[in-house]
């Protein structure tokens, strides 16, 4: 019989043992892992780079570098997070979101006839304040019918998004992007209106408002805007929209100017200031809101 050359002797285990065997594995003395550092194996020494690499990160200096990287990261993560804490307070001025949403069925149809009719608004523009254990605060929406609140302009942006897109339909020139393009216009719209009534009071030295506030207050104009795309699906003369637009327009320039005045003579008391300046911006703040509106109106 033939012997296979595959198999050799094997002095070892008496027989004969094909070279991968276990004998092989045990003799082999080469390997991946001779090429790898072993831990607690000193590293050799020489001009070679790595080497120097290897001993800055796993020799006595990795314990430096580490614990000066922790510290440096735990320093940044400690002042972004201070600093988003800051922001915060300071643009919500210590408010809670909630406050906002605070409404009911009886608050919310008030509201609406205050924001599209406000001169048949009766009694006065200032809100109701309280007195608690941190100070002096407001009574929320619910309780108070001049309290601003951001539940009216959310769902008055979304109708108008809405209406845009059944009047494009209905005109034949609805498109795929069309609900994109009306709300980021929308938002455009919205944070013009904020930048205004900001910048106004800024002006008048009344930076100080909350500004959540001057976002409730400028997003009461898609009640209005709202209107006028509605018009526009519903009549089919041009003249109605336009009616709609100047009376919406006009409403809404009434209602910022009486509560812009509360929140300067009121809320902010500004007694000292320029009264004459203080009307022209008022004025200023009001007729801005009909080419606002008519831009918004427009399909």
């Amino acid at each position: 019989m033939s012997r296979d050359p595959r198999i050799i002797p094997n002095e070892r285990f008496g027989a004969s043992a094909p070279p991968w065997g276990p004998s092989a594995s045990s003799s082999y003395s080469g390997g991946y892992n001779d090429f790898e550092p072993q831990r607690g194996m000193p590293r050799q020494s020489g001009n070679d780079p790595g080497n120097a690499f290897n001993d800055v990160f796993y020799g006595a200096g990795s314990e430096f570098i580490k614990s000066g990287l922790g510290v440096y990261g735990n320093k940044i993560l400690g002042t972004s997070k201070d600093y988003v804490q800051s922001n915060m307070s300071r643009y919500l001025s210590g408010r809670d979101l909630q406050y906002y949403f605070q409404v009911n069925d009886q608050y919310v149809k008030n509201k609406v006839k205050v924001v599209l009719f406000p001169f048949l608004h009766k009694g006065h523009w200032t809100r109701i304040a309280e007195q608690v254990a941190g100070g002096l605060t407001y009574k929320p929406p619910r309780y108070d019918i001049n309290a601003p609140d951001l539940y009216i302009p959310l769902m008055a942006f979304a109708t108008y998004i809405i209406f845009c897109g059944i009047a494009q339909g209905l005109f034949g020139k609805y498109t795929a992007d069309v609900m994109g393009a009306k709300f980021t216009k929308a938002l455009v719209g919205w944070a013009v209106e904020v930048a205004l009534l900001r910048f106004s009071l800024y002006a008048l030295g009344s930076g100080d408002a909350p500004i959540l506030d001057v976002v409730s207050y400028s997003g009461y104009a898609f009640v209005g805007v709202s209107l006028i795309i509605l018009s526009r699906v519903l009549s089919s003369y041009w003249i109605v929209p336009w009616m709609v637009g100047l009376w919406t327009g006009l409403c809404m320039a009434i209602f910022l100017v009486k509560t812009m005045k509360r929140v300067l003579f009121a809320e902010v008391r500004s007694y000292g200031r320029d009264s004459t300046k203080h009307h022209y911006l008022l004025l200023f703040m009001g007729v801005v809101q009909l080419p606002l509106f008519f831009w918004l109106g427009r399909l």
